[in-house]
């Protein structure tokens, strides 16, 4: 049986998809563009887009009883690999020790011409994950 979850904290999806299913004790998100959910806009900058995508799916996870303590998985989709470093320092505050496994690559394009979006896999267990 899955779960859809859906939070007015973060953006609504822009096509026929949820912005996270739980289903067999495990929550996945759809990609998180860096959309801020009260304005509809997107900052220029990468490193405010990298915290606005991150903020997107802590909301998400929050919707869902959980933290980024349960965050197993991350897949980052950037526009321009040279930007890595400066994704990476905003990162590294969303995450703490036992960070998560994770997954960055460049693509050719995102969706409405983003620079970054981020998706992640959760464990619904509601202890931290050691």
């Amino acid at each position: 049986m899955k779960n859809v979850i859906l939070t007015q904290e973060a953006p609504a999806a822009i096509g026929p998809y949820s912005q996270a299913i739980e289903a067999n004790g495990m929550i996945y998100t759809s990609g998180q563009l860096p959309i801020d959910p009260a304005t509809g806009e997107m900052p220029k900058d990468v490193e405010a887009q990298a915290e606005q995508s991150l903020k997107n799916v802590f909301a998400i996870l929050k919707e869902a009883g959980v933290d980024g303590s349960n965050v197993i998985k991350t897949t980052v989709f950037i526009k321009d690999m040279g930007d890595f470093p400066k994704i990476n320092k905003v990162y590294e505050t969303f995450f703490t020790e036992s960070y998560p496994a994770r997954s960055c690559v460049e693509v050719a394009r995102l969706p409405k011409d983003a620079l970054v979006e981020i998706e992640v896999i959760a464990s619904n267990n509601k202890t931290n994950i050691k």
